[in-house]
């Protein structure tokens, strides 16, 4: 069972695993950040692979666990599944609850350096390096780890396994804000927690950063072409040129009929859990 650094929420049985949702106090974000874990079935003493799920726009750490139908698959498969919140909450810092898609619950998993958000919007550094730490502490399992999301949260998992290939084996995502900076979506939220500078922003795009430095291994996309987000907001093309001219090895699959949803997701999400098995032994 986890130790003194979380406090349990709720705890349910599930496919014969357990899932929990925890609250505990962030260095990163200086709040109270909410996770939920998914152990699977497994015998005493083993250790697993940890596979963290980035969520999209104005969800929780509950959303996908809630919404996505993957527990059977973890189970199946060994896999220990973490999801976390979108933003630190409960601030109210100016502004900071007036747009869907910026703020509370939009933290876009970016480090903050512009007032008043670089104090506590530090999502990049939670995800990357505090919240495994605290996993890998509290739960069975190794160092051995994945990562996906979906839209904004695919747009974070691409980011930080490109940014970090020692730390993760594996990458997946759901219809990812592929390339930032040339959308509306990434160009509020960049400008406002990162200021003009758009060398700071080209870290957190993960076209910038497979052009400069592919993955040995490869990335698995899904994108639904009925997504009403598709040309304005996520521009999967953009991240095919960019693996091209690297070298990157990219599947990207695309499903006439499919939107946004978590319909989507869970019609899919069997495919991504097995990926990331395979890859993470």
């Amino acid at each position: 069972m986890p130790g003194s650094n979380l406090t349990d929420r709720s705890s349910q049985a599930c496919f014969g695993g357990t899932l929990g949702f925890y609250a505990h106090a962030s260095r990163c974000t200086q709040t109270e950040m909410r996770i939920g874990v998914y152990v699977p079935p497994h015998p005493p003493g083993a250790r697993m692979p940890a596979l963290y799920f980035l969520a999209g726009l104005a969800c929780t750490e509950e959303t996908f666990a809630i919404k996505a139908g993957a527990q059977r698959g973890a189970a199946r498969h060994g896999l220990v599944l973490i999801t976390m919140d979108t933003s630190p909450r409960g601030l109210d810092l100016p502004g900071e609850s007036e747009h869907w898609d910026f703020g509370v619950g939009a933290g876009f998993y970016v480090d903050a350096t512009v007032a008043p958000w670089a104090s506590n919007y530090r999502m990049y550094s939670y995800v990357s390096e505090e919240l495994p730490a605290l996993i890998e502490a509290e739960f069975p399992v190794d160092e051995r780890r994945g990562i996906f999301g979906h839209s904004m949260g695919g747009h974070g998992a691409l980011v930080i396994a490109l940014r970090n290939p020692d730390r993760y084996r594996s990458v997946s995502a759901f219809a990812p804000i592929c390339n930032p900076m040339a959308v509306p979506w990434g160009q509020k939220a960049f400008s406002r927690y990162l200021g003009d500078d758009q060398h700071a922003w080209a870290a957190y795009d993960a076209c910038e950063l497979v052009r400069r430095r592919p993955l040995a291994g490869g990335i698995l996309i899904d994108q639904g072409d009925n997504d009403s987000f598709l040309a304005r907001e996520l521009r999967p093309e953009a991240l095919e040129d960019a693996a091209k001219s690297s070298g990157q090895s990219l599947t990207m699959r695309r499903h006439p009929g499919y939107d946004h949803s978590y319909w989507f997701i869970q019609s899919f999400v069997d495919d991504h859990l097995a990926w990331h098995a395979e890859q993470l032994g």
